[in-house]
C-alpha cells in the first residue's frame, strides 16, 4: 500500500548568507512544469509561514544572524512535521536554507519521543558550528550542533556571544522537546568536504563518520551505504537531509548558496537515498539550498533536484 506522501513547503532563507534559496521550491515546481510532470498536483501540501522580511532587520548578533526569527521558523517547521507524522503521513520537506533541518529533526523527535533517530546528512558542509564558533554567523551552518545540543565551547576561537543571543540559542536547542534530538553516533555524513577547523575538531571528538566522495567511489556506493545502515541498525527511524551542494557544482550547477566542487553526481545521490529508503525505516526526507538566482545554467539545479525528487518519491511509494 502506498504511503500517504505530504509535501511541506518551507520558503525560508533567513538562515543563509546569500539570498535566493527561498525561491528554490518555485524553481523546482517550474522544472516539473517544463518536464510536463503533474508531480505537484499529485500530493497535498502544507505551506509553512515564513519570516523572510526579517532580512531587512538590522542584525543584533553578528555571530547568529536573525537567530530569533530562525528559532520561530524552525518551530513552525517542527510543528508541521510533527503533525504530519502523527497523521501517518510521509513528509517530504522542501526548504530554502539548511537551518530548517533543525526544525525537521525536532518535529520527528516530538512525534516519536521514545524512538531513536538516525540521520543521513548528504551535504558538502558539516553544519556543526554554533554561535560560539561560527565565522559567518549564518545559522544554516549550525543546525546539527543545535540538534546535538553541542556548543563546542572548547574551541580556541570562541566568539563573545551576547546574553540575548545565548538565550535564543538555548531556545533553539529545545525546539519540539527539551534536550538533544539525536546523538553523534547516529549521525552519518555523505559528501562533506568543506569544513572549518572548529568543525573538524568536533567531527573527530564526536567520531562522526563521513563517507567522502572518493571513498564512496573507491569502495563502492552500495557497500558504503550498507555499512552506514549497519552502523545505524539500532535506530528506530531515519531522516535523510539532502543539500544540493553535496553535488559537484562544476558537473551539475552553481545554483546553490555555497557551491563546492568534486561532489557527487545526481545518479549517485539517487542511489544513496533510495538504498536508505529501502530499509523502510525512513520517515522523512528533506531537500534544501536550491538557489535559482545563482544558477548560471538557467534552471539546471532545480531540474536536477526535481529529477532526484521524482525518483526517490517512487521508491518511497514502494516501501
Amino acid at each position: 500500500m502506498d504511503k500517504v506522501i505530504k509535501l511541506i513547503k518551507n520558503r525560508s532563507d533567513i538562515g543563509a548568507g546569500t539570498r535566493g534559496s527561498d525561491l528554490g521550491i518555485d524553481a523546482i515546481e517550474i522544472a516539473a512544469i517544463n518536464k510536463n510532470s503533474n508531480y505537484f498536483n499529485q500530493y497535498k501540501f502544507d505551506d509553512v509561514k515564513t519570516h523572510n522580511q526579517s532580512i531587512y532587520d538590522k542584525n543584533k548578533s553578528s555571530f547568529a544572524k536573525r537567530i530569533e526569527h530562525v528559532v520561530e521558523q524552525c518551530t513552525r517547521v517542527s510543528n508541521a512535521v510533527k503533525e504530519n507524522l502523527e497523521e501517518n503521513n510521509f513528509p517530504i520537506v522542501l526548504s530554502g536554507d539548511h537551518s530548517s533541518a533543525l526544525g525537521t529533526i525536532s518535529g520527528i523527535k516530538a512525534a516519536y519521543p521514545e524512538k531513536t533517530i538516525g540521520v543521513f546528512w548528504i551535504d558538502a558542509h558539516a553544519d556543526l558550528h554554533s554561535p560560539y564558533t561560527s565565522p559567518s554567523g549564518n545559522i544554516h551552518g549550525m543546525p546539527l550542533s543545535a540538534a546535538l545540543s553541542e556548543d563546542n565551547l572548547t574551541s580556541a576561537n570562541t566568539n563573545n556571544v551576547a546574553p540575548e543571543t545565548q538565550q535564543h540559542w538555548e531556545n533553539m536547542k529545545n525546539i519540539g522537546c527539551k534536550g538533544p534530538k539525536i546523538t553523534a553516533e547516529n549521525l552519518i555524513y555523505f559528501g562533506v568536504r568543506d569544513t572549518e577547523e572548529e568543525e573538524d575538531k568536533q567531527i573527530e571528538k564526536l567520531q562522526i563518520k563521513n563517507y567522502k566522495v572518493e571513498e564512496v567511489r573507491y569502495r563502492g556506493l552500495q557497500n558504503c551505504v550498507a555499512e552506514a545502515l549497519a552502523k545505524l541498525e539500532k535506530c528506530d527511524v531515519f531522516y535523510i537531509s539532502f543539500d544540493v551542494d553535496s553535488m559537484d557544482c562544476d558537473m551539475i550547477s552553481y545554483g546553490t548558496g555555497t557551491p563546492v566542487p568534486k561532489g557527487f553526481d545526481h545518479l549517485e545521490i539517487i542511489a544513496i537515498i533510495n538504498q536508505i529508503i529501502e530499509t523502510k525505516k525512513v520517515v522523512c526526507v528533506e531537500f534544501v539550498e536550491v538557489n535559482p538566482l545563482l544558477d548560471t545554467k538557467g534552471n539546471k539545479m532545480a531540474e536536477i533536484a526535481f529529477e532526484v525528487l521524482e525518483n526517490i518519491t517512487e521508491t518511497i511509494k514502494l516501501n
